[in-house]
């Protein structure tokens, strides 16, 4: 489980690909590698990760066929950045909402807007997902936990503070990439229940 609150940055340092599997080396912040074990799951990008291998500051995980054609993570290179979020305890601060690092599909940047004081994006997602996606409802960007904002068509809009910008990769973004998406797994439930009651009055 996770909160959907970016903990810290890590880089990508080496790549392993083999047969439908992926191999990589994250290095982590130092405030992020006390207490890691083989086994634990640590959020990468949104994408709930196993840790295969750790020493000092950095640690590798294997990444499946799916996962890779699914979300991002297949597109990545060597130096790339990804946002890092260690699994959650009971009691601690769910300062975002609830996540399961599962992630659902991807979106597009098709927008970015910066002010001296604010970040808006417009992402496209695919239609299947947009019943799911609720004016000031819960969705998880690239692990962060993010609220939504103007919705239209199969696009909607995130507006990104300071704050968010600077702890995460997000304001490295441009127009065209693409981010993992996670929906809100109680939006997600409640949708799919009124669609199968309201199917079943039919």
């Amino acid at each position: 489980m996770y909160t959907g609150i970016v903990q810290g940055i890590g880089q990508i340092v080496e790549i392993s690909d083999q047969d439908k599997l992926r191999t990589y080396k994250v290095k982590l912040p130092h405030k992020l590698t006390s207490n890691i074990e083989i086994g634990a799951s640590i959020a990468n990008d949104g994408c709930c990760l196993t840790v295969t291998d750790f020493a000092d500051d950095w640690v590798t995980f294997d990444i499946m066929e799916e996962t890779l054609a699914l979300t991002t993570l297949g597109d990545k290179k060597q130096h790339d950045l990804v946002n890092i979020e260690r699994s959650a305890k009971y009691g601690d601060e769910i300062g975002g909402h609830v996540m399961s690092g599962h992630v659902s599909c991807t979106a597009t940047i098709v927008d970015i807007k910066k002010t001296g004081t604010n970040c808006a994006m417009r992402l496209a997602m695919p239609e299947q997902f947009m019943k799911y996606v609720l004016y000031k409802g819960f969705i998880g960007i690239d692990g962060a936990s993010l609220t939504i904002g103007d919705v239209k068509d199969n696009c909607f809009e995130i507006h990104l503070i300071p704050e968010t910008l600077a702890i995460t990769t997000l304001d490295t973004k441009k127009v065209g990439d693409k981010v993992n998406i996670e929906i809100d797994s109680q939006t997600r439930a409640i949708v799919d229940t009124v669609e199968r009651v309201l199917a079943a009055k039919k």
